[in-house]
């Protein structure tokens, strides 16, 4: 069986396809990056539990059993769409998956190196380049499909926009970082390392991007899982099972050798002694709430993918600017800007105003091309 050309829907039946919405792509991209920026929040809930441990017991849920249950359920035949799955396509959307873990494993030492504010920028911002714009270049359809057209041109304003948006986020967050006090700053950048720092917040934000040459290598799944009567909205949700796999390795390994280094494999078995002891049934609904939330992130990305036509590549600095817009506003929420200045508040609502305008340019850009097709 012949993997799928980029952008071919030749292979799918029919009544599979849909006419493309961007409008309704950018609202999946919304509530992807709302997943992802209210994750972390049921975290909180867990007590006396190492980084290492709620971090791999969250990850089981976010990219073993989340993507198998909803892609067993959405799909259909899932086992038998991934066992006539051409392995060079089985590689390579498992390799992406753990060049991604790496990415998000280094992402805590861009924030060791350089502070929270100025090392999300950095990530998030080649994040967005490097995931947007490679996937086009790769398939050779960057020149015609995206420069030599108005909505490829206006797709691309939409990108200048919101790593314009990811800058005045940074910018917030270093003037928030100005304003605290000596003991507060040592805190948090306590090993600051400005050339470290750039080194690792570069490896972090390419390797990150690779999600999403993971999701574009699963093609032919795509293909494939139509083909067995899948309807096109849910046509991504296999492919998240193999790229998530991926990264499920990186991870596991690397939380298993701090659990060994750190003496705490024993969390996942018992709560400790009192007054000590862990609230083992809460610490595990809480990992597990977090965990499904993070991986309905890409379960909205996928939905959202297929209603952008032509352009789906734009999709990833939809997703990347609907992270930023909502993790502030969870921020915010929290009282994490609470006693900053007007000045720093300023930053960070240009950032806002500045990310959901590119969401909305980006959107734009998908219409017209969406209407010049029909």
């Amino acid at each position: 069986m012949q993997p799928a050309t980029p952008y071919n829907t030749d292979f799918a039946p029919a009544d599979k396809l849909m006419t493309p919405n961007p409008a309704l792509g950018v609202v999946f991209h919304w509530l992807g990056g709302l997943a992802s920026g209210s994750f972390y929040v049921p975290f909180r809930g867990v007590k006396r539990w190492s980084w290492e441990t709620y971090w791999l017991v969250g990850g089981f849920f976010s990219w073993i059993i989340a993507p198998w249950v909803l892609g067993t359920i959405m799909t259909n035949d899932l086992p038998a769409v991934l066992r006539e799955t051409p392995r060079n396509t089985i590689f390579w959307c498992y390799f992406w998956g753990l060049l991604w873990g790496l990415g998000g494993l280094t992402f805590g030492l861009t924030m060791r190196y350089l502070g929270m504010s100025l090392g999300m920028a950095m990530v998030l911002g080649y994040c967005a380049a490097f995931g947007t714009l490679m996937p086009p270049i790769f398939d050779g359809v960057f020149a015609t499909s995206v420069l030599g057209t108005v909505s490829g041109r206006v797709i691309l304003f939409g990108v200048a926009v919101c790593l314009g948006g990811i800058a005045c986020a940074g910018k917030a967050g270093m003037s928030k970082e100005k304003e605290m006090s000596a003991a507060e700053k040592q805190k948090v950048i306590k090993e600051f390392n400005l050339k470290k720092g750039v080194m690792v917040a570069t490896f972090s934000g390419v390797m990150s991007a690779c999600f999403s040459y993971g999701l574009r290598a699963g093609d032919p799944i795509k293909a494939l899982t139509l083909r067995h009567g899948t309807t096109t909205l849910w046509q991504g949700l296999p492919v998240l099972v193999v790229v998530l796999l991926g990264g499920f390795t990186t991870n596991c390994i690397w939380c298993v050798a701090l659990n060994i280094r750190n003496k705490t494999g024993h969390q996942y078995f018992s709560g400790g002694r009192e007054p000590e002891r862990a609230p083992m049934g809460w610490n595990y609904f809480f990992a597990a709430l977090a965990g499904t939330t993070w991986y309905f992130q890409f379960f909205f990305y996928t939905m959202g993918e297929t209603q952008m036509g032509k352009y789906k590549f734009s999709s990833w600095t939809l997703h990347m600017a609907s992270i930023i817009i909502f993790s502030s506003l969870w921020g915010i929420g929290l009282h994490e800007w609470r006693g900053t200045s007007a000045r720093t508040k300023m930053w960070l609502t240009a950032a806002l105003v500045v990310l959901v305008a590119s969401t909305v340019i980006v959107g734009y850009g998908n219409y017209l091309g969406t209407a010049a097709a029909s």
